[in-house]
């Protein structure tokens, strides 16, 4: 099979396009044929290994798993002897950070790892970015404990976490304050925002609003710059390290402080989640921004261009 393979970190010149075998499978595993998978944030991560930290995940000389792709959608092809939630011919989508591999023409998963149907009225490109950015933003606002009573302030309202944030967030039913270019304003708006605060031209510090949570969806503030404008008891959360690291001693520290603090809630995923992301789906609550559409031999480009800082919403690879 076709598959995208990287050996060794870097930039995205790293990733050839190569032949290798199809991917084995267990009893309780299904294989996929992939149709559509996003090229985001966190494969980038992996692949440049700029973060030192991701090593002790992915490899620290060398990848251990050399196709990326966390994210993907596509249509069961075979199944082993003892799966039973799935059938072949099945339409999946779904988010592996441990196996990664989307960035194939198949994949291998275990059954009740996150994958899920895709719902019935969605094709293969919008069903391929319903999971990444989402299920950050679903964590850290469970973290949060937001509430339908609540303020929240979500920096980056135009990437594939942002956007995600601001529509899961209204359907909890709190009020969202969004931040993001001047150009995106009615973008962010149709996301259901209620207010929208250009970055380029305000200043979102200078404000008398106080937020219950403010989620940095794209890790350019400070909780030292954010942390006036949050309401006695407050959260922040960043989806980055921080300056230093910083953000990873701020949260060890608050866990052992009452008032305003920091948390750094570790992304993890579940079937459940993948489930209720279809859920919200379903229900129009929720609907994945794409910015561009790749194919798949042009996977350095796609990468090229998340690495601007400059997307908005998701980048899709269709394999066909």
């Amino acid at each position: 099979m076709k598959a995208q393979v990287y050996t060794k970190y870097g930039p995205p010149s790293v990733i050839q396009l190569v032949e290798i075998a199809k991917p084995r499978f267990g009893k309780s595993e299904i294989l996929i044929q992939i149709k559509a998978a996003s090229v985001n944030r966190t494969d980038a991560g992996f692949r440049s290994a700029e973060y030192f930290v991701s090593r002790f995940f992915s490899g620290l000389f060398r990848p251990n798993q050399p196709v990326l792709g966390c994210e993907f959608a596509g249509i069961i092809s075979e199944i082993g002897a003892e799966v039973s939630k799935f059938k072949v011919g099945d339409r999946v989508f779904g988010f592996d950070d441990e196996g990664f591999g989307g960035h194939a023409e198949y994949k291998a998963i275990h059954e009740y790892k996150g994958v899920a149907l895709i719902p019935a009225e969605l094709d293969f490109k919008t069903a391929a970015a319903l999971s990444e950015g989402s299920h950050y933003a679903l964590g850290n606002i469970r973290a949060a404990k937001v509430e339908g009573n609540h303020h929240v302030l979500v920096i980056g309202g135009t990437g594939a976490i942002g956007s995600a944030a601001i529509q899961q967030i209204k359907a909890i039913g709190a009020k969202v304050t969004a931040v993001c270019p001047g150009a995106y304003l009615d973008l962010v708006k149709n996301l259901g925002a209620d207010r929208v605060i250009d970055f380029q031209t305000q200043d979102f510090t200078q404000t008398e609003e106080r937020y219950e949570f403010i989620f940095d969806a794209v890790g350019k503030s400070r909780f030292s710059i954010c942390k006036p404008l949050l309401k006695e008891n407050g959260v922040y959360i960043s989806t980055e390290l921080g300056p230093g690291l910083e953000n990873i001693f701020l949260a060890l520290k608050h866990k052992f402080t009452s008032g305003k603090k920091l948390l750094f809630p570790l992304p993890v995923v579940t079937q459940e989640d993948i489930n209720f992301l279809k859920i919200q789906a379903e229900k129009g609550h929720f609907k994945p921004l794409i910015d561009r559409v790749y194919p798949f031999d042009q996977i350095v480009e796609a990468y090229t261009y998340v690495e601007t800082g400059q997307k908005i919403g998701n980048v899709i690879l269709m394999m066909d």
